[in-house]
């Protein structure tokens, strides 16, 4: 079954697996290895919002995921969202950007995402509970 701490902590794991994709994907494209950049992000842009998709429709379908948290994990977890929220909606739009070959927009919002991501992992992995 299913639990609150149980889902945070199946979170934490995807986020770290998908952070390494993005650092992977960072580092093709400084080596100039444009296509494997391109499909090191496929991949990413799927999990994560496949990821995304998923926790939301269990928190729909009634799974509480907080009902554990003390106030400060609550408000961990209200500072995590500002960070994730953002990168949820940004990711499908820099995906697009570098889909359809908009470099110039593609790297603003990769270096904005890139901000964002960041703050989404250290507060999810550092912050949020899943004991």
């Amino acid at each position: 079954m299913l639990t609150g701490p149980t889902i945070i902590y199946i979170l934490k794991c995807l986020v770290l697996l998908v952070t390494a994709l993005f650092l992977a994907a960072i580092a093709a494209i400084a080596t100039g290895s444009k296509r494997l950049h391109g499909q090191i992000n496929t991949v990413f842009f799927i999990l994560t919002m496949t990821t995304v998709v998923a926790f939301e429709l269990l928190l729909r379908f009634g799974i509480d995921v907080t009902s554990g948290f003390s106030p400060e994990a609550r408000r961990a977890l209200q500072i995590h969202l500002v960070f994730a929220i953002p990168s949820a909606v940004l990711l499908p739009l820099m995906f697009w950007t570098g889909s359809t070959g908009r470099r110039r927009w593609h790297t603003l919002l990769a270096g904005l995402f890139s901000l964002f991501w960041l703050g989404t992992v250290i507060t999810g992995i550092v912050f949020l509970p899943h004991e």
